[in-house]
């Protein structure tokens, strides 16, 4: 369904399991990052109300995981750590084009928020079958169907608002992209990385 070309190696949860509040860390502020990317392209398509709606839902959503993600750092007894920047999503920032007409780089930055939804998915996916801890292996189970309605999500937009635009034929080269940048990731307990 999501269309990725290479999918994670479980044993990236052996990495994981290591440093459970590393991860819990990197993963609040993707969150805090996905809320912001939302509000971000409201701000910058407020014209499009049926996604303004649907993104003001998503970054929401986005505020709200980051919530029960701290919640997890608490009952831990740990504290959230400082931002990190996260590498993969800057590569992937880079292949959006700029420059074009609004449309093309709406549609880019679209398909560019769903491929980060469809990895973080799958990594979540990879978490919640292979973690051993069992209220994380819950966890990361609810917090994947969240992510994979929000990547439909903006695949529908960019499809709505690319009016003129193969945004499919795009949507197969963002996918080959990422698929070259990702081999470099997947060995840090971090959620893309």
């Amino acid at each position: 369904m999501l269309g990725l070309k290479l999918p994670t190696d479980p044993r990236w949860v052996n990495i994981v399991e290591r440093n459970i509040n590393e991860i819990l860390t990197d993963h609040a502020w993707c969150e805090q990052k996905a809320a912001s990317n939302a509000i971000s392209i409201i701000v910058g398509h407020p014209e499009h109300s049926d996604m303004v709606d649907a993104l003001l839902q998503i970054a929401q959503e986005e505020l709200k995981h980051f919530e029960m993600v701290h919640e997890k750092i608490k009952a831990r007894a740990e504290v959230l750590g400082k931002e990190r920047r996260d590498e993969y999503v800057n590569e992937l920032y880079s292949f959006i084009r700029k420059g074009y007409k609004r449309e093309i780089v709406l549609v880019d930055r679209l398909l560019f928020s769903a491929l980060i939804e469809a990895r973080s998915c799958e990594r979540f996916r990879v978490l919640s079958e292979n973690i051993k801890d069992d209220d994380l292996s819950k966890f990361y189970r609810e917090l994947m169907i969240s992510e994979a309605n929000h990547y439909t999500v903006f695949i529908g937009f960019a499809r709505k608002y690319g009016l003129g635009i193969d945004v499919d034929k795009r949507w197969n080269e963002f996918l080959e992209y990422e698929a070259t940048i990702i081999q470099k990731y997947g060995k840090r307990e971090t959620i893309h990385g």
